[in-house]
């Protein structure tokens, strides 16, 4: 049996005929190297992109050592973002489906106290969270740790750049001395090896340079000589290449909103994803992104970082990132599973420092090439092909995505080809339609009923 197959590791039964099921044959780089150590209760700092496969490595570990019948918090994986939890949570559940009876619960900012506090009285095996709200519950009493003996890091890296250095001292304070600790991080400033001296035991270092073959991302520079070429640029080859799906990064969060704001007037299908926007705006930026109702995000890293971005064409870096690994993080989010991505950088003489760190770090030369005609910018704006769609009753209500869908393509309705991405909340749901068939599912979502029931929709814009 080869050793890249995950039967090669004395994992239990049900989760390696669970793998199977998911599809789940060969590790990833990451796994092979950490999941032995993991299994054998060894402390881990791994190195690895976002789409590495960590989620599952240290997710079989914990649910391989998780003791079922006891009913108390064993594990706690820290998060630096509610979007990276809630994914993480997502993975755990889906490796953990032939086990049975394990509880998973999110605890994060931007969602109710309350019902947080109620899910934890019932218990819970594993908890996923973020600093701030896992740090409030533990002042309030409502959070316990002690039997804690599993402590994941994850993003450790994004954690510490938002401030939540103090947040993680008090949280590991409440923890067992004797647990094992795994500390999964995209890049590795001083600070990660000052947090691993002082809560790691002798761990195994990991680190695994590309999640993909390099050559299956075309990188193209080009040179600017101020803010409004700089636009004009994206311009140009966002109209040259039409992108389905695209993420433009900036290194500020008055920048990213800036820029979306601009395209946004020229007609281009634009959302912006940063620190400055309540809960409830991120949610739908990134329901309408996920689900092609926007074609190009705009993010900062900090707000981008462990989204699980599908098929993503092309990125753009509007400005060249302050740090070489995250530059290379960036380009990573395309060109995954064989298909080919493009990455486009803007830079200036200010910036050309920045190109040589990155010439040294990519050991190859960077030359600036020439930007498209500007005849391009009198072509028409693309836009995305879908729109989505709110309707007030998810979960609470018992709506399921097959009572939307027989709604929607009932007598005289929508052709199931025209429908995509369901998803569903508490209370929410939303479901990307064709545009071209906007108009027509929402009178019939409005007219119609979905469970025997009429509930308020609108159009997400």
């Amino acid at each position: 049996m080869s050793d890249s197959n995950f039967s090669s590791l004395p994992l239990q039964t049900a989760i390696l005929d669970n793998l199977s099921t998911l599809g789940y044959q060969s590790m990833t780089d990451i796994q092979a190297q950490s999941l032995p150590a993991i299994l054998s209760g060894q402390d881990i700092i791994a190195q690895g992109k976002t789409g590495s496969g960590k989620t599952a490595a240290f997710g079989l570990g914990l649910l391989n050592k998780l003791q079922v019948k006891k009913f108390r918090i064993q594990t706690l994986v820290l998060c630096p973002t509610r979007e990276l939890a809630d994914q993480v949570a997502k993975e755990i559940r889906k490796l953990a489906r032939a086990i049975h009876n394990i509880k998973v619960l999110t605890l994060c900012g931007g969602m109710p106290f309350g019902p947080q506090v109620g899910s934890l009285e019932h218990g819970a095996h594993i908890i996923v969270g973020t600093p701030g709200r896992i740090e409030d519950h533990l002042g309030r009493g409502t959070l316990s740790l002690e039997n804690v003996d599993t402590l994941v890091l994850d993003e450790a890296d994004r954690m510490l750049e938002m401030g939540f250095q103090t947040a993680l001292d008090n949280i590991i304070s409440h923890i067992p001395s004797q647990r094992q600790t795994l500390l999964f991080s995209a890049t590795f400033p001083k600070q990660i090896q000052a947090i691993a001296n002082q809560y790691l035991q002798a761990p195994k270092v990991v680190k695994v340079e590309s999640t993909h073959a390099s050559n299956s991302i075309s990188q193209h520079f080009y040179h600017v000589e101020n803010d409004e070429q700089r636009l004009t640029a994206i311009r140009l080859l966002l109209l040259t290449h039409k992108p389905e799906s695209s993420v433009i990064f900036c290194n500020t969060k008055k920048e990213t909103q800036s820029v979306a704001d601009k395209l946004a007037n020229d007609g281009f299908g634009v959302v912006a994803l940063h620190g400055d926007l309540e809960q409830r705006d991120r949610d739908q930026t990134l329901v309408r992104f996920a689900n092609k109702s926007a074609s190009i995000l705009v993010a900062t890293d900090v707000a981008a970082r462990g989204l699980d971005i599908e098929s993503l064409d092309a990125v753009f870096n509007y400005h060249i990132a302050h740090d070489s690994e995250v530059h290379i993080h960036r380009v990573g989010r395309t060109g995954r599973a064989g298909s080919t991505g493009y990455a486009f950088s803007l830079f200036n003489d200010k910036e050309r420092y920045k190109v040589g760190l990155l010439e040294d770090y990519l050991e190859r030369t960077i030359e600036a090439e020439i930007l498209p005609d500007s005849k391009v910018l009198q072509s028409s704006v693309f836009l995305p092909k879908m729109t989505t769609i709110q309707i007030d009753g998810g979960k609470k209500q018992k709506v399921r995505p097959g009572d939307i869908v027989g709604a929607l393509t009932g007598e005289n309705g929508l052709a199931f080809e025209q429908l995509g991405k369901i998803q569903l909340g508490a209370n929410w749901a939303y479901i990307a339609v064709e545009k071209m068939v906007a108009r027509k599912a929402l009178n019939k979502l409005t007219h119609g009923k979905v469970k025997g029931r009429s509930f308020r929709v609108r159009e997400l814009n």
